[in-house]
């Protein structure tokens, strides 16, 4: 039997001088570094103070100029002070620079220092926008009455109007203010796309009216009005070239008896619930009707509803026929789109700019092109700068004639 490592008797068989090897306990090693790295870690947190709680840090210079008598005897500013323009005296202190805490004010910014914690850094807080102008709900069921095409909308038992209920609130400021535009955007309902473009680009002044044979009509108009516009019902009336030019099914037709043209209009009074009153869409012929214009027109002031006239037609009497029956009533002034071309609606949005800058208001109808979006999107971005005020149409409107 060969001899080996079992069979040798312990401590024999080794060269005596052959040094004895011990393995390093890597393991054990390795495991005491990484408890001594959390160790670490963890004091590095407890005893830093960090009022941000390792939140990433945004650092802003401000410099601070030297403070003039003028700006710091100042009394303390109300909101309503600080919400005005300041015009400063031309004096040799108005060559300087406004104190850090007066640029801080007047501008809406909020800054607070952090109390030597974090040396030369400033947190800066921006104001959140201004609250957005909420629609009362639609429909109100003290103003909806059964029909036989759907829901119909009525003046309620207290006296409230439709086109009051549901119109976009209007300030005491826009209300005062010495020019005033209303604009009104037709022909939505139809495409999604533009409809959607329209309620997102355009602000929450601009009315906007939507055609009765869209296939998602009341979720639309719930998000126009969610998102602050007024809304307008279009109704189709019948062109100089109908049939050929035809507005679609259920238009008002001069031709027909009364009966069957107030079906219609029933009919399309029922497609959704919130708006303030109706627009034509076409209808040169109708419109160009007073025996004809006078129920439909008769039926609106019953209802509560205001009228506007589209000004698409110079022989329209639709405004007269409104007075006369006690309806609210407005004209476009200007058709902004008349010609399809971004030159040709920017001259016709300065021709109805400058209409109102001559008699305080005016109001401009366009339908829904992407031209016409872009183009009177771009001109209400810069109106308020030039002076003028955007309003819904509902508060241009001429007040209807007390019975």
């Amino acid at each position: 039997m060969t001899a080996n490592d079992l069979t040798i008797p312990l401590g024999q068989g080794r060269d005596a001088g052959k040094p004895l090897r011990r393995k390093l306990p890597l393991g054990k090693l390795l495991a005491g570094l990484c408890l001594c790295l959390l160790a670490g870690i963890g004091g590095l947190v407890a005893f830093t103070s960090d009022p941000l709680g390792g939140e990433p840090v945004a650092t802003a210079s401000i410099q601070k100029p030297a403070l003039t008598t003028s700006t710091a005897t100042k009394e303390t500013k109300t909101p309503a002070d600080t919400a005005n323009v300041k015009h400063l005296p031309a004096d040799e202190s108005s060559q300087q620079r406004q104190a850090a805490a007066d640029l801080e004010t007047e501008s809406g910014v909020r800054v607070t220092r952090q109390n030597g914690q974090a040396p030369g850094s400033v947190v800066i807080r921006v104001p959140d926008a201004q609250p957005t102008i909420r629609l009362a709900t639609a429909p109100d069921r003290r103003l909806v009455e059964r029909g036989r095409h759907g829901n119909l909308p009525k003046i309620g038992p207290d006296g409230l109007r439709p086109a009051d209920v549901y119109a976009r609130p209007v300030t005491p400021q826009q209300r005062a203010a010495p020019i005033r535009i209303a604009l009104v955007m037709g022909s939505l309902g139809i495409s999604a796309n533009a409809t959607q473009d329209a309620i997102q680009r355009l602000p929450p002044n601009i009315s906007l009216a939507f055609a009765p044979y869209g296939a998602d009509l009341e979720r639309q108009v719930a998000r126009a009005r969610e998102d602050g516009h007024e809304v307008l019902l279009q109704a189709p009336m019948e062109p100089f070239d109908y049939p050929d030019n035809d507005p679609g099914p259920h238009t008002l037709v001069a031709s027909l008896p009364t009966d069957q043209n107030m079906d219609r209009l029933y009919w399309l009074l029922t497609r959704f619930p919130g708006y303030v009153g109706i627009i034509n869409f076409m209808g040169g012929r109708f419109t160009a009707n007073d025996a004809v214009l006078a129920p439909v027109m008769k039926e609106l002031a019953q209802r509560g509803l205001l009228y506007v006239d589209d000004g698409s037609s110079g022989r329209s009497l639709a405004p007269q026929a409104a007075a006369s029956s006690g309806v609210s009533a407005a004209r476009a002034d200007v058709v902004i789109d008349a010609v399809q071309r971004g030159s040709e609606i920017d001259a016709a949005l300065a021709r109805l700019e400058k209409i109102a800058r001559e008699k305080g208001t005016a109001v401009g109808y366009g339908a829904a092109l992407p031209v016409t979006i872009e183009r009177l999107s771009r001109w209400a971005k810069a109106a308020e700068s030039r002076g003028i005020t955007l309003v819904p149409v509902s508060a241009l409107v001429s007040s209807p004639r007390k019975s």
